[in-house]
């Protein structure tokens, strides 16, 4: 697919005449005369959002402990209701989805189950470029199985630091291993793994095969239970907008339910049952099977209503939004940024199918010193070691306005040799 765009401030903002999603941006708080592209890492704070937090607190206070089945939505069921709500958003049977822990928990908890090594299948495929908790966690499971990472965890290499290729993935696939855990989506890059084909693959040679998918969650459509995965795990505080730290969600495959999760915690029980307090572990046949501890409420809250916004938005107009806007950055970028004395590449696919929803910005030099002046600049990006600057419009609050001022800004900043006011270091957060 491609897109005819013009350099110009007006075509900017024809293009925001013609949004369909623009009367979401409203719904937000957008902190005052920011530009906010930093949705990748944490979206924004709805009204919707808030409104649930309000209930919630408002039930603790007048209804105390009650509120667990007497809520306006009892908090009892509420990580079971609100993966019923996902499930659509990443296209999965609505047992198959559970609200619940964080993303690192729910890998260790996944893998515990689904890697058991035996025989000569004892390896671990990942990428060499995943987010590195990921990787913790895998090394982390095959130490508890007794074996040694250095020789099971396979890391797929990159040709260029950028992006992978599924068919080396594909042919790393041998009868030695047990189990595939990918990204959807690269997180310094964008790339967008094509997780359809990578899930044919294994399932070819009777491999397990998961994808973390915290970048592509509520930005891109998916369908885990039509091609097939086996398990996957997703946080909700990025392009969800579920708030700071706000709970992940995990899928499994429902042909899995029969299996005993090895991570077993209380919240796993059969609902009915979770109260006989026996000690047998009658878990829920169901992804909420997979649960370990109580669901904090408040936290829970806004991602409820925060999926509303999605599910009203609809997965297949976001992605649409997504694509153009990125690839509106991306022609701004390369007519404006490109060459001399500016010198910024870009890092992410330019095929708008083959990547998510940020915009990888390289500088060999000045990255790090780019991103403080943009911050100063009332621009939120982040930064992504060696040299990325990361630039994510969101499709349900940002604008193409935003696009165009936030390139001049750079443009500015360059010219001006503004960046040079700025230590090299990083932050702590960045």
């Amino acid at each position: 697919m491609s897109y005819t765009f013009e350099p110009h401030r007006n075509f900017a903002e024809r293009l925001d005449r013609e949004d369909i999603l623009k009367k979401y941006r409203s719904n937000f708080h957008i902190p005052e005369n920011i530009i906010y592209m930093d949705g990748n890492s944490l979206g924004l704070f709805s009204e919707n959002a808030e409104k649930s937090i309000h209930r919630v607190i408002k039930e603790w206070k007048e209804s105390a402990i009650r509120g667990w089945m007497a809520g306006e939505k009892p908090w009892f069921y509420l990580p079971e209701e609100i993966g019923k709500k996902c499930a659509s958003i990443v296209g999965a049977e609505k047992e198959e989805v559970i609200m619940t822990g964080s993303t690192t928990v729910n890998i260790h908890s996944l893998i515990s189950t689904f890697y058991q090594p035996k025989g000569n299948r004892t390896k671990i495929i990942a990428d060499e470029l995943n987010f590195p908790s990921d990787i913790y966690a895998l090394k982390g499971q095959i130490r508890i199985k007794g074996l040694d990472p250095e020789k099971e965890l396979i890391l797929i290499k990159s040709h260029d630091g950028r992006y992978l290729d599924e068919e080396i993935i594909a042919a790393a696939m041998t009868d030695e291993v047990a189990l595939v855990f990918l990204p959807s989506v690269l997180f310094r890059s964008g790339q967008l793994l094509d997780m359809a084909f990578l899930t044919r693959e294994a399932s070819k040679k009777d491999i397990f095969i998961g994808f973390d998918c915290c970048h592509s969650a509520g930005n891109i459509p998916h369908r885990f239970s039509e091609w097939g995965l086996d398990f996957a795990v997703w946080c909700s505080y990025k392009y969800m907008n579920g708030g700071p730290g706000s709970p992940a969600f995990l899928y499994i495959n429902k042909k899995h339910f029969h299996k005993t999760p090895v991570l077993a915690g209380w919240y796993g029980c059969e609902k009915t049952r979770q109260f006989d307090m026996s000690i047998d572990f009658g878990h829920s046949r169901s992804a909420g099977g997979w649960q370990i501890s109580t669901q904090g409420m408040l936290s829970a809250a806004p991602v409820e209503s925060a999926l509303d916004i999605i599910l009203e938005a609809g997965m297949d107009n976001i992605r649409e939004k997504s694509k153009k806007i990125t690839s509106y950055l991306a022609y701004l970028v390369e007519m404006v940024l490109s060459k001399k004395p500016y010198n910024f590449k870009i890092g992410t696919p330019l095929d708008p199918e083959k990547r998510s929803g940020h915009i990888a910005l390289e500088h060999e030099t000045e990255a790090v010193r780019i991103g403080k002046a943009l911050l100063d600049n009332h621009v939120i990006p982040d930064f992504r070691p060696p040299n990325v600057i990361r630039i994510a419009p969101a499709p349900l609050y940002n604008t193409y306005l935003e696009v165009y001022e936030m390139v001049q800004i750079l443009k500015k900043i360059m010219d001006t040799k503004e960046y040079e006011h700025y230590s090299k270091e990083r932050g702590t957060v960045s």
